[in-house]
């Protein structure tokens, strides 16, 4: 027999009944029955559990064990009474009555609680990672992410693409963030950069003839940690294409994607045939370019029903200023006035004015309107709102006004807010879609400049003669993202591979042509020599992973992440380097200021 084990810990089944085996795991936990004692020994893959008499040749070891302390334990396998079966377990119509116990590793009193999963402050559990590892909740989530990641590898090598591996040590690169850089020894003064995304290797592939690339990709961003980005480092299914429109890539990873996610969506429903919302639509229906579409209310433009009305806040706003509108965010069941002063108070404490609302209700068997606002603009122009918007009594509907630009989030939010506390949202499902038609450029309000709004890479809609005759405000390019249930899932686009148009476009941001060839050299050059149309897209694994086990935080599926600090506990990192350190790399510590 081998020496630790001749099974692991869910092997076992009725088929084994009477047979000698040889087990190995932790102790999960102890209990003693009688006299009798109950010792449940957890593995990789599974539970058993062990029955130890007062006869047994093994009981004296047994009463010494702990709980996560590492044992063998050899036994024959019993069959379970049929009012014992435990229909839990995979192993549960099986018990292994032990005759010797040999203790592999005592454990100390732990830190936290393996058993049962309680509550626990975030700074002991990243500490000690390895034993919230043991958790089955967080190692389940684990090995869940290890076989969604294998599934992308089966269904990218099923549609034809071919996985390369591009460099982690690399150039700064304008992806939105900041770089971490990494000194160079042999070139003193002088940095790599760690890559925050593969863009410029992945299109250099294309140019290079590989046609269609993926990768499992680390990328390194120097930004702050939050619930659905972990700070330093994540990972992504990355892949690029070459003669492809955007069609072709919305085409070739919907059911690629759509599988994954059918697979490990435990039976709940998933989007087949992507919608494709515009940017503009996604802003104006849901006040978000990453709309949770499971959430039914769409806010509607009912700007008319207000410009002359009662109600002057509104009425006055719309006259003095053209671009002024006023949205409607319809809440179906939202029908009471301390639902609507709820969301009122809610507004406020965003430190909005407040949240305007009509609600419905009948009387004498007529629907009529209900509220200051109602009573301001009048029961013709209530009655216009409802026919509009199709609602009834016992609904409610809340209003926002002034430049859409500066309110939509605000109005998104609120949209969020009441489907959520009126419970309208389903949440077993998953509902993609690809928002398309992204602004090419936004305005830098910080800077008082013009910056580009997404990939700086990506091609313009109407090229060329679009960014020398347009208002680079206007322009759209050909960007897009995919969205799951509210959260942006992959970013991608069609290229820019002219140099020409490259230039062109980085002009506009400020950068010469000198500053391309110095900062982008790698891609001017290439795109110089035959460069193909092509374009691509990276979806974010840790973002999926997440959606897909049901967390709410992305260090419940993460191996060994920092923390809110962007620390690692575990590993004491980031850590000062030594003076020899230092001085191999020409570097010198400079104290940050103190800040008056």
């Amino acid at each position: 027999m081998h020496r630790y084990r001749s099974h692991t810990c869910a092997a076992l089944r009725k088929t084994d009944v009477g047979a000698t085996v040889r087990l190995s795991g932790w102790v999960h936990r102890v209990r003693d029955h009688g006299g009798v004692l109950f010792i449940d020994l957890r593995d990789h893959y599974g539970m058993t559990q062990v029955v130890v008499d007062p006869d047994s040749p093994a009981f004296k070891a047994a009463e010494t064990v702990r709980g996560e302390w590492v044992i063998r334990i050899d036994g024959v396998v019993k069959a379970r009474s049929d009012e014992t079966v435990n229909k839990n377990m995979e192993t549960g119509e099986i018990e292994l009555y032990a005759k010797e116990i040999e203790v592999l590793s005592a454990a100390r009193e732990l830190p936290l609680p393996v058993f049962g999963e309680p509550d626990y402050p975030e700074d002991v559990r990243l500490k000690y990672r390895f034993l919230d590892l043991r958790r089955e909740t967080l190692h389940r989530n684990i090995v869940k992410r290890t076989q969604i990641i294998a599934e992308m590898r089966n269904q990218m090598n099923g549609a034809g693409f071919a996985e390369y591996t591009t460099p982690i040590l690399t150039a700064s690169s304008p992806e939105g963030a900041r770089d971490f850089l990494v000194p160079s020894r042999i070139h003193p003064g002088k940095f790599f950069a760690l890559p925050q995304a593969p863009q410029q290797y992945k299109q250099l592939l294309m140019v290079a003839g590989f046609d269609r690339y993926f990768q499992i990709a680390p990328c390194f961003r120097d930004e702050d940690p939050r619930a659905d980005r972990l700070p330093g480092e994540f990972y992504q299914l990355d892949l690029e294409m070459s003669f492809v429109t955007q069609e072709d890539v919305w085409a070739t990873m919907e059911p690629v994607m759509t599988s994954v996610f059918e697979k490990f969506a435990d039976g709940k429903p998933v989007t087949k045939e992507w919608p494709r919302i515009p940017y503009d639509e996604a802003i104006r229906k849901y006040g978000s370019d990453k709309p949770d579409l499971r959430n039914p209310i769409v806010m509607e433009n009912v700007t008319e029903h207000f410009a002359g009305s009662g109600f002057k806040v509104f009425a006055n706003m719309i006259a003095s200023n053209p671009k002024v509108e006023v949205w409607a965010i319809p809440a179906k069941t939202g029908g009471s006035r301390a639902f609507c002063d709820r969301m009122n108070a809610w507004a406020q404490s965003l430190g909005q004015p407040g949240l305007g609302y009509i609600f419905w209700k009948e009387e004498d068997g007529k629907v009529g309107g209900s509220g200051p606002l109602a009573k301001n603009i009048g029961e013709e122009r209530t009655e216009a709102v409802r026919t509009q918007l199709g609602l009834e009594a016992g609904d409610a509907c809340f209003f926002v006004a002034g430049e859409p630009a500066k309110f939509y989030k605000f109005a998104g939010e609120a949209r969020t807010r009441a489907g959520e506390e009126l419970n309208l949202v389903d949440r077993d499902r998953y509902e993609m879609c690809w928002i398309v038609d992204f602004p090419f450029f936004e305005w830098n309000e910080d800077e008082k400049k013009i910056d580009f709004a997404h990939n700086p890479f990506s091609m313009p809609q109407g090229g060329l003669e679009a960014l020398e005759s347009q208002d680079p405000l206007s322009l759209k390019a050909y960007q897009y993202d995919a969205v799951c249930n509210g959260f942006e899932i992959a970013s991608g686009s069609i290229r820019n591979q002219s140099p020409e148009l490259m230039v062109k476009a980085f002009e506009k941001v400020g950068l010469s042509q000198a500053d391309v060839e110095d900062r982008f050299g790698g891609m001017y050059r290439a795109f110089q020599y035959g460069a193909p149309p092509h374009g691509g897209c990276a979806f974010g694994i840790d973002r999926v992973v997440m959606l897909l086990v049901g967390a709410k935080n992305l260090r419940e599926i993460s191996l060994f992440p920092m923390n809110q600090q962007a620390q690692d506990l575990l590993m004491n990192a980031p850590s000062a380097a030594t003076p020899k350190q230092l001085m191999e790399l020409s570097l010198r510590v400079i104290p940050p200021m103190k800040k008056d």
